[in-house]
């Protein structure tokens, strides 16, 4: 994996003096349909049978966790809705009013964590102000 050195603030300490971190280069987007076909070239479906699973799973995804439902997804993770709201000093003068978002939350497996811990990574120099990465994630070419 690809990162950059930037300059950050320190978020739990906003006085501190700034320190460089590393931030991953964005190697680019895969699409469902990209996707889709990677997996027809290791099993017996066409991409287009997975394309439409996938789809079907990603349309289907915000009914079940609209409902409360952790949605388990073996070896990759679990998805679930977290809620943000603001408080009250008393329960019985809290509402649905009081709620002001909702968050989705990603769980990876174990075995996913484990697969990922020993991802090798290269450093990319920055070379000129206008290649500079923004502070959330850092999007350069390979």
């Amino acid at each position: 994996m690809k990162y950059r050195v930037i300059e950050r603030i320190n978020p739990g300490d906003k006085n501190a003096p700034k320190k460089q971190y590393a931030s991953p280069v964005n190697a680019g987007k895969l699409t469902i349909k990209d996707l889709s076909a990677e997996i027809a070239g290791r099993s017996s479906l066409t991409r287009g049978d997975i394309e439409n699973v996938l789809s079907n799973f990603l349309e289907q995804l915000p009914t079940f966790l609209k409902l409360g439902l952790s949605v388990q997804l073996g070896n990759f993770g679990t998805m679930r809705l977290n809620l943000q709201s603001e408080g009250v000093e008393q329960g019985k003068k809290f509402t649905g009013a009081n709620i002001t978002g909702v968050k989705l939350i990603f769980t990876p497996s174990v075995e996913l964590k484990d697969s990922l811990a020993d991802t090798p990574f290269e450093e990319v120099k920055i070379t000129s102000p206008a290649a500079a990465p923004d502070e959330n994630y850092a999007e350069g070419e390979l």
